[in-house]
Parts: structure tokens; C-alpha cells; sequence
């Protein structure tokens, strides 16, 4: 794997647009809700830096090891994440794989049973945030962390 672009050093007006968002949603959401969504769509979407970098930030907020380690299986592990995070995690796979899914108006209703209508929509936010950042880290082959230690 060759390290290409380093996207936002040549795009930094945009970078900052994107870091606008970051902040928001960091400061709408409980982090580990957040960063465990966030290593959730990573794991979809195959983006090595985003699953390290992910993986690291839930370590330090001491996440016990087995609840990462059974995030691609959270539903099968259910009662190791706490229904909002269940319904989060079931919102973000959902709408991440929308070309196949069609976010169906049962899943939205499923997550509203949950979720505020204010979380949700904070939450659609970090989902599509983090899927952009995906698409940045696969695009242009970001190093994760673990490869330069």
C-alpha cells in the first residue's frame, strides 16, 4: 500500500470546514458514543487509519478491550453497550451503507425510540463526518498510527 496525497496539507481551507464539524459534533455527543460509532463506520468502510486511530482514542478513554474488540458484532454483544449506544451503532451502519439500505423509515423509527430527535440529528452529522474522513483515509492510503511505532 503507497501513501498518496496528503490531502488536507493541499486542501487546508477545506480541512478546517472539516474540523469545524468535528468539534461540533464532539461537543454534541458523549465521546465514547461518538468514537465508538466512528470505529463502527471505519470497520465498514475498511479505513485502516480511522480504525487505528479510533481504536487508540477508545483505549485512552478506558474502554475495556473486549467491548472494541466486539464492536463489529455489537448486536450479537448487546449487553456490553448501553441501548443508546446500540441504537447509535444501528443508525451509523444503516446510513452508511445507504446505497444498500434506503435508511428505511423502521430503522429511522427505531432510532427515535431512543435517541432525541436532537441526538439524531447530531448523529447523522458525526455518521456522515466520519464517512467522509473514511473516504479521505482509503482514498488517499493514510498511514495508521500502528505502521510508523
Amino acid at each position: 500500500m503507497s501513501k498518496r496525497l496528503e490531502i488536507f496539507k493541499l486542501a487546508p481551507a477545506a480541512y478546517k470546514g472539516f474540523g469545524a464539524v468535528k468539534d461540533y459534533v464532539a461537543a454534541a455527543l458523549p465521546a465514547e458514543l461518538l468514537e465508538l460509532v466512528n470505529l463502527r463506520i471505519s470497520l465498514i468502510n475498511g479505513c485502516a487509519y480511522c480504525i487505528d486511530m479510533h481504536t487508540r482514542d477508545l483505549l485512552k478513554q478506558g474502554v475495556r478491550a473486549d467491548k472494541i474488540a466486539l464492536v463489529p458484532v455489537w448486536d450479537e454483544a448487546a449487553a456490553l453497550f448501553s441501548a443508546k449506544e446500540q441504537a447509535a451503532l444501528a443508525w451509523a451502519e444503516v446510513v452508511t451503507r445507504v446505497e444498500q439500505t434506503k435508511v428505511p423509515d423502521a430503522a429511522y423509527q427505531a432510532a427515535l425510540s431512543v435517541l432525541s430527535e436532537q441526538e439524531l440529528a447530531d448523529l447523522t452529522v458525526a455518521v456522515a463526518l466520519m464517512n467522509a474522513f473514511n473516504r479521505f483515509g482509503v482514498s488517499m492510503r493514510m498511514q495508521p498510527a500502528a505502521l510508523s511505532i
